[in-house]
């Protein structure tokens, strides 16, 4: 690893940090409108089986998948004036954009078959604009420094804002673009919404996306780069680089949990609006107020954080966290699924928001130990292999939060299936029995999810092996 001739790098100031974890509050408005909304507008709006369109919204992003570890690998090879991760930042911004626009405006003549195929398209497009985005400036992240916790912290930032991007998608699209009228009381079903919204969107994204990429170029010059007799891109590199990360016991074992996580995740993203929806009979206006728990919870992850993993290190702080993560948003739909709640119970909305903690406070912890474990395995694969990788080794969270929405919407459209969940359904007027089916899928989801606890606990990275990686480095 080279660092630019001269004095060490400046602080990371409070300022640099929100400018990086702006980048990734871009990627949380676009992965929660489509997560929250594409099934739902397709299906329910354009009238589309669920099924379906289930299987056009996995095909586009298993198509996609492999670009994530090719744009990571790309990346760690490349040099240039801009350094190895800004020049795919800068040329994501305008195609994230036109695609997010595209994919909630398919003319309204197309057939069915036409606008499925629409469909895939123009997600394929997205995520792979996406993936020239994120992957690189999650491995910025994991550049900007070298210590052990300081690499947490940046990371919290990193997180805070996907908690940003989340709720500014929530309470620009529920209070503002979905928000209930006379003729429409459910505003995601009426598609005369979905031009304004997702234009607005774009533009929002389309600008965060910049402002992260402008104000973070200053750190450049002291950024690794490319070894000096590194190879470029190609692929029989990319084959090698790929096999080194996976040499690594430690990044074998996130790839395993985050891939059960990753089931649990894609189900639960494309059923929620149906729980909250149906199940629950919440109005758009009331699911705003969900945003209360997640600013409570993501604060408070992001003032805690640090201090757990100094207590208790990143392994238990990541294996705990995800555990709660898995088991704490089924709580409610299995005491529904018991009779115990119902959308009638006195208070169900401030009980709900309450349960939310549950969900929103462990996800931040898990996200960030996760973020800040990818750097240290990179430390480990460097001294190994002589070779910075942090593309390659952070293109797995991209990958699997790829996988995450094609297996999760193709399983989401196969439960609605399963359980006959009628099109063109109103509020209050679906059968017990399938809002039962409803509630048994999103609770048996915890099941695959959890077992990402265990892998999460066998983790081998402690701030000592850290110390040690370092010390043999000779860079600390």
């Amino acid at each position: 690893m080279s660092i630019a001739v001269g004095t060490s790098p400046p602080p990371l100031t409070r300022a640099y940090k929100t400018f990086y974890g702006m980048g990734s509050m871009a990627e949380a408005v676009v992965i929660s409108s489509i997560t929250q909304f594409l099934l739902l507008y397709y299906n329910q709006v354009r009238g589309l089986p669920a099924a379906s369109v289930g299987l056009a919204i996995a095909a586009g992003l298993a198509v996609n998948a492999i670009a994530d570890p090719i744009v990571g690998s790309w990346s760690d090879r490349t040099r240039s004036r801009y350094g190895r991760r800004h020049p795919f930042m800068y040329a994501a911004i305008l195609p994230v954009a036109l695609a997010f626009y595209a994919l909630f405006n398919p003319p309204a003549s197309l057939s069915d078959g036409a606008a499925l195929a629409w469909l895939a398209v123009f997600n394929i497009l997205l995520q792979q604009a996406l993936t020239a985005f994120h992957t690189p400036h999650l491995a910025l992240g994991g550049e900007l420094t070298t210590r052990y916790i300081e690499r947490t912290n940046v990371m919290s930032y990193n997180t805070f804002f996907l908690w940003a991007g989340d709720t500014l998608c929530w309470l620009t699209s529920f209070g503002l673009f979905f928000r209930a009228t006379a003729s429409h009381p459910n505003g995601t079903l009426d598609p005369a919404r979905y031009p304004v919204f997702s234009a607005t969107i774009a533009s929002i994204v389309a600008v965060i996306l910049f402002s992260s990429s402008y104000f973070t170029r200053r750190r450049i010059p002291w950024l690794p780069k490319a070894a000096p007799d590194a190879k470029g891109f190609s692929p029989k590199n990319f084959i090698t680089d790929v096999g080194q990360s996976l040499a690594n016991h430690n990044y074998r074992l996130l790839l395993a949990g985050a891939f059960f996580l990753s089931l649990m995740q894609g189900l639960r993203g494309g059923l929620w609006i149906y729980t909250a929806t149906y199940f629950w009979q919440l109005t758009n206006s009331q699911i705003t107020w969900f945003a209360l728990g997640s600013f409570v919870s993501y604060t408070c992850g992001a003032a805690i954080v640090t201090t757990l993993h100094r207590r208790f290190d990143k392994r238990r702080t990541g294996a705990v966290a995800v555990l709660v993560y898995c088991i704490g948003p089924a709580l409610p739909l299995a005491l529904g699924w018991a009779g115990v709640l119902s959308a009638d119970t006195p208070l169900i909305l401030p009980i709900l928001v309450g349960f939310s903690l549950l969900q929103h406070l462990p996800y931040s912890l898990m996200t960030t130990t996760v973020l800040s474990a990818y750097a240290d395995i990179a430390d480990e694969n460097e001294l190994r292999f002589g070779a910075r990788q942090q593309g390659i080794l952070y293109s797995t969270q991209t990958f699997f939060s790829r996988i995450q929405q094609a297996v999760g919407a193709a399983l989401a459209g196969w439960a609605l299936t399963l359980i006959a969940f009628p099109k063109g359904a109103l509020p209050g007027h679906v059968d017990l029995s399938v809002l039962h089916g409803l509630a048994g899928a999103f609770v048996l989801s915890t099941i695959p999810g959890a077992l990402t606890a265990i892998f999460y606990w066998k983790l081998g990275i402690s701030r000592e092996s850290h110390d040690a990686t370092r010390k043999a480095l000779g860079h600390d």
